[in-house]
């Protein structure tokens, strides 16, 4: 069952489901879910691994922050890691789903997301590629993805990956899995 906003405000208060919520998100948030802003861009180079114990993600640098810097453009084709303002506490019975805004796709972006697990703590990083013909300019601490929370019915299993805390990359080192 996907979670209403007038509940998603509630465990904002007692249980911090989602910490730095913008105003409008605090006071009339809408659809079935919150926006997130976009607070850092990362650019990735070098190489990547991935394997069946161990892995390493490529090199990763601070490109934009929010309150450093105004805005970035993204040309066509262009592969940005970017990190949300906001952060996320998950209990164990939930877990989350990441979305573009449609203002997002219809610019060209697109978001490489993932599921959010139960336990988890942290900023959400995920992918954005301008898959459009068009260079897109978006502001640092735009909206640009809406996260919707998802009750989990029975017991569910805490995340446990070394994602936890909002980490961007493994370093320069290869991790073993946990």
């Amino acid at each position: 069952m996907i979670l209403s906003p007038k509940k998603l405000l509630q465990l904002v208060k007692s249980k911090k489901l989602v910490e730095n919520l913008a105003e409008r998100e605090l006071t009339n948030p809408e659809g079935a879910g919150f926006d997130l802003r976009l607070g850092e861009v990362y650019t990735i180079s070098g190489d990547a691994f991935l394997g069946e114990t161990h892995r390493q993600t490529p090199e990763i640098t601070l490109f934009k922050q929010h309150g450093k810097d105004k805005s970035v453009k993204i040309k066509p084709g262009d592969f940005f890691l970017v990190k949300t303002m906001e952060k996320i506490n998950l209990p164990i019975d939930l877990s989350a789903v990441i979305l573009p805004r449609t203002t997002t796709f219809r610019s060209g972006l697109f978001l490489r997301t993932g599921p959010i697990q139960p336990g988890y703590s942290g900023e959400l990083t995920f992918g954005l590629k301008n898959e459009g013909p068009i260079t897109v300019e978006i502001e640092l601490g735009a909206r640009f993805a809406h996260v919707i929370f998802h009750e989990i019915k029975g017991t569910g299993s805490k995340y446990r990956g070394q994602w936890q805390g909002g980490r961007v990359s493994t370093g320069k080192k290869k991790e073993k899995q946990v």
